[in-house]
């Protein structure tokens, strides 16, 4: 690896001349800052990352605040990651992961200059962090909606608008009596912001629709899914329709619609909205309206940076949703009562 030597003698200048070439902290003249320049390309040297940080106040170095709670589907999570260090690497950043959600981490990250810009996910509709970010003044974008962003960017995909995909393509094929189960009872709790804006648009959507809509938090398992489908039954006994919004108890979903001897789409309609290929593997994957999880990514690096750079005004993207059909979803059957089926003890075992 050439070093900052090499660079001087291919050039036929100083080490410390090549120093000033790229602090930019003495001027050079045009001709020998060319020949250090040519020499850097030739050579492919890259400045070690200490030294860049102290000639440009830079570290270099993205925060992205991720928290690892226990409802949290793992990967979920690493798609966003995944996304956001890609992108990242684009902008010869490295990301600093934080996975605990305390205000302290936020504080110690950037009064000791560890990072030149934050990235925040997972927030609530009143997250005590935003006081805490809007006060610290550093470069940051919210991936996630709070009820007031304090002057942060902010980027998210269109929850609201994507059940409201799901249950207009659902009213479109007759269907009159639609459930949606969908986050967490701990996200419902918290009042994640994903969590409010996909309630409220299903609230919007079935009224504006005409339809009877029933809703229920879900728990990712067996008991959890039986538990919420039961409640949206009892509300809407004609449920012919189902929208699912959790990747964790989508398979539990199912599985109970399997084992009551609920067909899918003879007798209810599926829509999930899940993370990009979540349900791949599962036989007859349902009919879904995908998170744009690397789009979401790619735009909060791409926004933090351009705050980073320059005065940038804030703005809030929502990310539009696009329904996928793969064949969870038909007409509703006339004259049936499907999703009241009466289901023997032994098969609910």
């Amino acid at each position: 690896m050439p070093t900052i030597n090499d660079v001087a003698e291919a050039a036929g200048v100083s080490a410390s001349t090549v120093s000033y070439v790229l602090s930019g902290k003495r001027s050079i003249s045009a001709a020998t800052r060319a020949r250090v320049e040519r020499a850097i390309e030739q050579l492919g040297y890259r400045p070690h990352a200490g030294a860049r940080a102290l000639a440009s106040s830079r570290t270099n170095v993205l925060a992205l605040m991720v928290p690892l709670r226990q409802s949290a589907d793992v990967n979920v999570i690493m798609d966003f990651v995944g996304a956001v260090a890609t992108r990242a690497r684009r902008h010869d950043h490295d990301v600093l992961l934080l996975t605990q959600d305390e205000t302290t981490g936020l504080e110690r990250v950037t009064g000791g200059s560890l990072v030149d810009a934050l990235i925040v996910m997972d927030i609530e509709l009143d997250d005590p962090r935003v006081d805490v970010l809007a006060r610290l003044g550093r470069p940051t974008v919210l991936i996630g909606v709070p009820r007031d962003p304090r002057g942060l960017s902010c980027v998210d995909f269109d929850f609201g608008g994507a059940v409201g995909t799901a249950v207009e393509h659902l009213a479109a094929l007759g269907h009159r009596g639609i459930g949606f189960v969908g986050s967490s009872p701990d996200a419902v709790a918290r009042r994640a912001g994903y969590a409010v804006r996909v309630r409220d648009g299903f609230r919007a959507a079935v009224a504006a629709a005409g339809v009877a809509g029933a809703m229920s938090p879900v728990e990712a398992s067996l008991p959890g899914a039986r538990a919420a489908l039961a409640a949206v039954r009892a509300e809407v006994p004609d449920l012919t329709g189902l929208v699912v919004h959790n990747e964790g108890a989508l398979p539990s979903v199912l599985a109970v619609l399997a084992e009551e001897g609920t067909r899918v789409p003879q007798d209810v309609s599926v829509v999930s909205i899940e993370a990009a290929d979540a349900s791949q593997h599962l036989p007859g994957r349902p009919t879904s309206i995908d998170l744009p999880s690397l789009e979401v990514g790619t735009a909060a690096v791409d926004m933090v940076m351009a705050r980073l750079e320059g005065s940038v005004a804030p703005e809030t993207r929502l990310v539009p949703a696009t329904l996928t059909d793969r064949g969870t979803t038909a007409p509703p059957r006339r004259g049936g009562r499907a999703g009241t089926r009466r289901v023997s003890p032994s098969r609910r075992r």
